[in-house]
């Protein structure tokens, strides 16, 4: 992410959480919006031109958004008036607007809990799973099928989000899409993600102190997804963002047979 982006991101985030207004409507106003820009390059690039004044640009979002609420209007026209690194950045923008936006919708909400079992039945599921990172398949039929699976188990938060994000992948898997859009929820709520993956059910108060362990490494709450995998024999394997702590059984066995092989 360039510079000029970080800057640009923190800018429009700050627009959102200044706005009155925000709901799911404005949140799926905004993914619609983003679906947009995607599918259109020559818009997305005009907003993302900065040989354009930032009015000019501003002027544009309310020519060709005119039918969103005044609430999405905004945001986008603020999206619109920062200088972004690419085009590509600007849609991921307004892509993690749309998220936020969601998630702010409903606060009491477990999202990110929600996306990330979401995101283990993908996983589960290898039909499932090609059938919604296929190219072939139409973008609102899958939208209309991961409702009609999140419906009544989810919040209405984590069926929107789970629902928009599949519709326009951008080279990006299923798994890696809901992923990030947990991340974000989670950084909304002011916490980070962690998958915690040992070989047998953790219990409460285990979970407990591996967040408490990792709220004093990384200076944060920490939101702990639990992940069972026998084949670790024992021990844990801890993943937060690109950081990973491998205390299994399973690793140390593979670290000890390579030594003796070398």
């Amino acid at each position: 992410m360039g510079s000029a982006t970080t800057q640009a991101l923190a800018a429009s985030n700050a627009a959102l959480s200044a706005a009155s207004g925000v709901d799911l409507g404005v949140a799926g106003e905004l993914f619609a919006a983003g679906r947009a820009l995607a599918d259109t390059p020559q818009l997305s690039g005009a907003l993302a031109d900065w040989g354009s004044s930032e009015q000019a640009r501003a002027t544009v979002v309310a020519s060709v958004f005119h039918s969103l609420s005044a609430t999405a209007r905004g945001l986008l026209a603020e999206v619109a008036r920062q200088r972004w690194s690419s085009a590509d950045d600007l849609v991921d923008a307004v892509e993690e607007l749309a998220i936020r936006a969601a998630a702010s919708a409903e606060p009491t909400a477990d999202v990110e809990g929600e996306l990330f079992q979401f995101a283990r039945v993908v996983a589960g599921d290898p039909q499932l799973e090609l059938a919604l990172g296929s190219r072939l398949g139409d973008a609102q039929e899958k939208g209309r099928l991961i409702s009609a699976l999140l419906e009544g188990r989810a919040s209405a938060a984590a069926v929107l989000i789970a629902s928009s994000v599949v519709q326009r992948p951008r080279e990006r898997r299923v798994r890696e899409l809901l992923a990030r859009a947990e991340r974000i929820v989670a950084a909304v709520r002011g916490r980070a993600v962690a998958t915690v993956t040992s070989a047998v059910p953790l219990s409460a108060a285990q979970t407990d102190r591996i967040a408490a362990v990792l709220k004093a490494k990384y200076d944060t709450e920490i939101s702990v997804n639990a992940v069972v995998d026998p084949t670790l024999v024992g021990g844990l394997r801890v993943q937060v963002a690109d950081d990973v702590i491998d205390a299994s059984v399973a690793s140390r066995l593979s670290d000890l047979r390579q030594r003796l092989a070398g």
